[in-house]
């Protein structure tokens, strides 16, 4: 019973050095009598009891390290308080085994001694405005030292920038002098703009103004030429008339008559009007000589035509 207790023993121990099972993801190092053998996949495996053993085991996913909190100077001689966190991945499990003591305390290092070195070229405004360079030129420091330690770092990202409060105070104080200064110029623009826009109004306004009163004066003398036209065309038609009247039978006569009504009128508004005594002639004959007068006028005009 003991022998077979043992056995079992034996068996379960023979086994349990002998089978590994090597989760996904994941690179187990195997080293047979101290010396490197081979690496694990995930999966199944078999060893040689007692003779291979797994020496480094491996995560391959990728990994986020926290980069510790240190005061960086700038080239302006600024303290800053930066930290970050690196992203990094296992490329080389042998490597990351044999290549370094610690990769995970080195990549650390490497990461704050490089960032300071990048910061220290910059001056503090920079700092805040090329956070990218920044990260890309500590990437490109940490992948490169990294090879031999089979690690790839994918990325860095810096986490917080933090300059002494007598800094920030001033940062704050030139913010709020920037903004308003701009307020200052936006409202001074805006005060300029709306004194050309009330004087392009008025300048409108005042060609609109001239435009009306110069198509009011087109209309008006348009209008009395209009006028002016209708009427001579009255009274030249009021003449051709008179004249085709004095041509039928009778028109003499009717003629001699109406002069003569005109004369009498003439003399009766003459004797209306005058403050002083006025001279009649004392021959009527007169009034007849000025209708023959006129008769004649009219009788060589007929003639004429």
């Amino acid at each position: 019973m003991e022998i077979a207790l043992v056995l079992l023993v034996i068996a379960v121990l023979f086994i349990s050095r002998a089978v590994k099972v090597v989760p996904q993801q994941n690179a187990w190092v195997v080293e047979r009598l101290g010396k490197y053998h081979a690496t694990l996949a995930p999966g199944l495996n078999f060893l040689v009891p007692f003779i291979d053993r797994v020496a480094y085991r491996h995560n391959l996913k990728e990994i986020p390290l926290d980069v510790p909190s240190q005061v960086c100077i700038t080239r302006d001689n600024t303290q800053l308080q930066v930290d970050g966190v690196l992203y990094f991945q296992v490329t080389d499990p042998m490597r990351a085994s044999y290549g370094s003591s610690n990769y995970i305390s080195a990549i650390t290092q490497l990461a704050q001694t490089t960032l300071r070195s990048v910061i220290g070229r910059l001056e503090l405004d920079k700092t805040f405005e090329e956070r990218d360079m920044i990260n890309a030129q500590v990437v490109e420091a940490i992948d490169e030292a990294a090879l031999n330690w089979g690690v790839k770092v994918l990325r860095y990202e810096i986490k917080d920038l933090t300059p002494p409060n007598e800094i920030l105070r001033a940062m704050q104080a030139q913010i709020t002098a920037e903004r308003e200064k701009r307020a200052v110029i936006a409202t001074s623009e805006g005060k300029r703009q709306e004194q050309i826009n009330l004087a392009e109004g008025m300048k409108q306004a005042a060609i609109a103004k001239s435009e009306g009163e110069k198509q009011a004066a087109i209309n008006n003398a348009q209008g009395e030429a209009a006028a002016i036209t209708e009427v001579a065309n009255a009274t030249a038609l009021a003449i051709a008339r008179v004249g085709q009247a004095i041509h039928q039978p009778g028109g003499e006569q009717a003629v001699q008559l109406k002069v003569a009504e005109k004369a009498v009128e003439a003399y009766s508004r003459v004797a209306e009007d005058a403050a002083t005594t006025l001279i009649v002639p004392s021959n009527m004959t007169e009034v007849s000589a000025l209708i023959g007068s006129a008769m004649k006028m009219v009788q060589a005009n007929k003639g004429e035509a």
